[in-house]
């Protein structure tokens, strides 16, 4: 492409100059997208314009035009910084600018109508046209639309899933990746109902679980369940440790619903469940006293609080480490009831990592043991596919992103990486954590078989479908034609992006994507940043959404969008800020907490603010009397 590069030279020379140089790069859009007049065919009809405008904005930014931008400014005009929704219209208007500046003859300018390009307004119609085909209908006083993640208490929690559709959410999110079908179909019932209740439409997507690479087990620790008191700064006993002594019956159960029995037998969250004989369990009394010889061989004396039919609590003021088969004695008088503690859940194991460690990974799912001497430790990686693509020098982060390494030797069967960033003191690392590999190229499909058996209940209950870990166009190609197999091929696509591969490839990725009706992107930031760096994500965002604003291609901004005040009832400042840039996207997606109906109101009252001062990233000058102070 030419370039004006003489600083010193009079107007009418500077002024051919960028002609010349605005013709070639008009020429350099018509020749890309001639060239790629395969792919603009075989996109939907709706969708032809908007690929040959991506193709073009493509074209212009194969080359660096930072000198002529800021040439073109200087003489008045745009420098094609805002040109995303209809690249030729705006390099035909400056380039007609110029020929005017010149005193050439004036240009017939083309149209929609007579077969030229894509007008400024076409431009902005198409993304909102497809804006309104994928995630429905503006709701009022805002654009930006709001996607919210059920919980699982959705599915019964009516009121819940009305006040968030009162509130704003204009659509629902369901994850695959958690829940059952009969779940997932009582979410969705609850938020079609909803909707009707309160009058307004709200969508339902569903998220395909894909191919998340995890860790596998480690062996269980031992089965014994701490109690620990709480003391204030000089030692002293401000609460007393509890336990709940059950049948082991009631204390099955409680395991089967709370994961390890805490939290179902008696008042008191985070209280264990510890299992004993019928006999001895009707046999103790308020006041007793029960002596036990700890898992330590600590002597330590539990004082029974309260008592109900089928458990009692007992308390302690000294940490206690109660283990199955420990013994427990009750004395009264000289009568002595004795007792062993039945089986206890095993503790979760981890592995404290550092830097400088090194960590073996393997393909077997088996649980892995825990090296009690500092050597080497081992844990399983799934899928397997992965050992076969991984190479030495390669990166990978676990726990998303809070543990980093490098690979050092790999081979079929086992995989070593050397620890190069943790926190100071180490980091522990669990079975079923996320591994990611951004330098490795997986042999993966992003459809596992759980997504195509998960893939008939979406395509009969939803009304858009986020592909998760797509990377490749295959892997589009292929959700493709199950929808069609499955007779909805007009259910929305949404893209999630979430790994390297798939940003490098999301050019391709949108053509694809736009073979179908309805589609739209979702910058996942979670396992975007771990992939790619955090340093790396907010120009990776940015272009993500000028990429997708050219293919008028609809964008949700995803990833801890006010997720401490989700959490905790109170955002942080940093959590506004990204809000508000946030509305450069056509939706904003929340996850889950106990607070999310409060984030739904402020993220919407924030939203509709902000259209008054940005739209995508022209800024708006309305009227403002922030600065209107007494004389």
């Amino acid at each position: 492409m030419g370039k004006a590069t003489c600083d010193e030279r009079d107007d009418e020379r500077g002024v051919t100059s960028l002609v010349t140089a605005v013709s070639a790069l008009r020429d350099n859009l018509l020749n890309y997208s001639r060239q790629h007049g395969e792919d603009i065919a075989h996109v939907h009809p709706a969708n032809r314009r908007s690929a040959e405008n991506l193709l073009h904005y493509l074209a212009l930014r194969e080359d660096d035009v930072r000198e002529l931008q800021v040439l073109l400014a200087s003489e008045g005009l745009s420098s094609l910084g805002r040109s995303e929704a209809h690249v030729r219209a705006s390099v035909e208007a400056v380039l007609g600018a110029l020929h005017a500046l010149a005193g050439d003859e004036p240009r017939a300018r083309s149209t929609e109508s007579d077969g030229g390009w894509l007008t400024f307004a076409e431009g902005q119609r198409l993304l909102t046209a497809h804006t309104d085909a994928l995630l429905g209908p503006p709701p009022p006083g805002r654009t930006t639309r709001i996607m919210v993640t059920l919980p699982s208490a959705a599915a019964v929690d009516y009121p819940l899933v009305r006040i968030l559709a009162e509130r704003g959410m204009d659509c629902a999110r369901v994850n695959c990746a958690h829940d059952d079908e009969a779940t997932w179909a009582k979410m969705i019932a609850n938020v079609r109902k909803a909707a009707a209740d309160v009058g307004r439409p709200c969508l339902v997507a569903m998220d395909l679980a894909g191919p998340k690479l995890r860790t596998g087990p480690l062996a269980p620790g031992p089965e014994v369940v701490r109690l620990r008191p709480t003391r204030d700064v000089s030692g002293q006993v401000t609460q007393p440790a509890a336990c709940w002594f059950a049948t082991t019956d009631v204390t099955a159960t409680a395991a089967a619903t709370a994961g390890g029995g805490r939290d179902r037998v008696g008042d008191g969250a985070g209280v264990p469940t510890v299992p004993v004989p019928g006999a001895f369990l009707g046999a103790l009394r308020a006041g007793d006293r029960i002596r036990v010889c700890d898992a330590r061989g600590a002597h330590r004396l539990l004082r029974v609080t309260r008592t109900t039919p089928g458990s009692a609590r007992a308390e302690t003021d000294q940490t206690t480490y109660l283990a199955t088969g420990s013994t427990l004695h009750v004395s009264r008088g000289e009568q002595v009831l004795s007792a062993a503690a039945g089986r206890l859940p095993a503790v979760e194991q981890s592995l404290r990592l550092r830097v400088g460690d090194h960590l073996v990974l393997v393909p077997s799912l088996s649980p892995a043991p825990v090296p009690s001497d500092g050597g080497t430790a081992r844990i399983g990686c799934t899928p397997p596919d992965v050992f076969g693509a991984v190479r030495a020098g390669h990166r990978v982060w676990f726990d998303d992103g809070k543990i980093g390494a490098v690979v050092t030797a790999a081979g079929p069967d086992e995989v070593t990486v050397r620890i190069t960033a943790a926190p100071s003191g180490g980091k522990r690392l669990r079975g079923g954590k996320s591994v990611n590999l951004p330098d490795t190229r997986l042999p993966i499909p992003a459809l596992t078989t759980k997504d195509e058996t998960d893939l008939r209940f979406v395509a009969a209950h939803a009304d858009i479908v986020s592909l998760s870990f797509v990377r490749r166009r295959q892997d589009l190609e292929r959700l493709q034609s199950l929808l069609v197999a499955l007779g909805r091929p007009d259910i929305g696509i949404i893209l999630k992006i979430e790994t390297l591969r798939g940003f490098e490839n999301l050019p391709r990725l949108l053509l694809a994507g736009m073979r179908s009706g309805r589609t739209g992107v979702m910058i996942a930031r979670g396992d975007l940043a771990v992939e790619c760096g955090y340093d790396r994500l907010a120009e990776l965002q940015e272009e993500i959404l000028w990429l997708c604003e050219a293919a008028h291609v609809p964008v949700v901004w995803a990833t801890q969008v006010l997720d401490q005040l989700a959490r905790t009832g109170r955002p942080s400042r940093a959590e506004i800020t990204d809000v508000a840039m946030s509305e450069r996207a056509e939706c904003v997606m929340l996850n889950k907490g106990p607070f999310i109906a409060d984030a739904v109101t402020l993220l919407a009252d924030v939203l509709g603010r902000m259209e008054a001062h940005q739209r995508k990233k022209v800024s708006l000058m309305r009227r403002l009397r922030s600065w209107r102070g007494e004389p």
